[in-house]
């Protein structure tokens, strides 16, 4: 099947209960027995406990497994309990290697929680595929990627890197949330596990937050289903509704952000006050290439550059009109963020400037409104940091990052 009909049939179809087109909300937290100890079977599948099971879960697992070619799937309640899940795969002492300008979440997580475990990271520039089979130690089972990645955009050549990983021995996970599996399927390039935050395309509303993890590994997905159940950080039944709902719809609405994207970011490329544009569908882009070759359109983020300081970059941010200040993405409400104030605000300054991320970063997650009255807003924002207008400048960075 093509994709948007995958989407719309397979793995979730109508429900075999009732004959319900639109799969239902099982809210319950349990099931009756007939006989003690023996459950009913739902899918091949024990309904004992809701936390062990819901049909609604199954239903959202199901559908996103079908479009990324997964055998099995393991929904969670936000893209961060789906990254600590694949972390339980680990044990103490283990090492992962991990692209350098990741999310802001992941990071603190890796950093500030997980290393207390005494589990160990190195951060490269994946890109470089020298960097990652240097970083490659005996202790190492993780290589951790993100393509694009969060917030640069930087494209890793996910074949070739996951090649490097099963060389090596190494256990290859991708984070494809940016790319959603209408742009790219990680497993069909070799990538062992795929997750992603679901709260962005897969969702699509920007009222409902999940994550799922993704395998063709048979040992790998048995216990990542064990780790859910007795880890327990399960969405609930009607946030699966909602998700579900998203995973219809993600071809049409994918096509319509990728198009927009496209034309924003074309046209910040050519305006005096912009300094730097991040799409990978520029030729400009250093990745272009690799993207072409590993994505079938290049994604609905545009993170570009101001040549300005601190307070005219807020002063822009809060001059705009159609474009919400916030953080996430993957919306049909086009959303802007500052990176470095927002969503990697936990990311130490040194590290965070490291890797790229200037102070004059944004962020701007694309959404279904016309193009044009995106370009228009955006230009207005830009004769408003022009002008010294800082009327409406908060003073201070957002604190308190997600």
């Amino acid at each position: 099947m093509k994709f948007n009909t995958l989407a719309i049939h397979g793995g979730a179809g109508n429900d075999p209960q009732t004959g319900a087109v639109s799969f239902p909300i099982y809210q319950t937290s349990t099931y009756s027995q007939e006989v003690p100890g023996n459950p009913r079977i739902y899918q091949n599948k024990e309904l004992s406990y809701g936390r062990s099971e819901n049909p609604t879960r199954t239903a959202f697992e199901n559908a996103v497994a079908a479009l990324e070619g997964a055998q099995y799937g393991s929904a969670y309640a936000s893209g961060l309990a789906a990254i600590s899940a694949v972390l339980h795969l680990l044990k103490s002492g283990d090492h992962i290697v991990a692209v350098q300008d990741l999310y802001g979440g992941a990071y603190r997580q890796f950093t500030k929680i997980y290393t207390g475990f005494e589990l160990d990271f190195s951060f490269v520039d994946t890109t470089n595929l020298e960097n990652i089979e240097a970083a490659i130690t005996n202790k190492t089972r993780f290589l951790w990627l993100e393509s694009p990645s969060n917030p640069l955009l930087n494209i890793t050549d996910i074949q070739a890197a996951c090649e490097i990983a099963k060389r090596h021995g190494v256990i290859s996970i991708v984070d494809n949330t940016f790319a959603s599996p209408y742009l790219q399927n990680p497993l069909s390039l070799g990538a062992d596990i795929v997750l992603h935050s679901a709260t962005k395309y897969i969702g699509g509303h920007s009222d409902v937050v999940g994550g799922i993890v993704l395998t063709n590994n048979r040992e790998y997905g048995e216990r990542l289903r064990f780790i859910q159940n007795a880890v327990g950080a399960i969405p609930g039944p009607q946030d699966c509704f909602l998700l579900l709902r998203g995973v219809k719809t993600l071809g049409v609405r994918m096509d319509r952000h990728c198009q927009s994207a496209f034309e924003i970011a074309r046209h910040l490329e050519t305006h005096p006050k912009v300094s730097r544009v991040y799409y990978p569908g520029l030729e400009s882009h250093r990745n272009h290439e690799i993207a072409k070759k590993q994505m079938s359109l290049y994604g609905a983020i545009v993170s570009f550059e101001l040549d300005a300081d601190l307070p005219e970059v807020f002063s822009f941010l809060c001059s705009l009109k159609l474009l919400t200040l916030a953080e996430s993405l993957g919306g049909v409400k086009s959303l802007i963020c500052h990176p470095p104030s927002m969503t990697h605000a936990s990311v130490e300054p040194d590290v965070r400037r490291k890797a790229g991320v200037s102070d004059g970063l944004i962020r701007l997650s694309v959404g279904l409104e016309d193009a044009e009255d995106l370009i228009a807003d955006l230009d207005e924002g830009l004769e408003f940091r022009q002008s010294g207008n800082g009327e409406k400048l908060s003073g201070k960075p957002v604190k308190g990052a997600v």
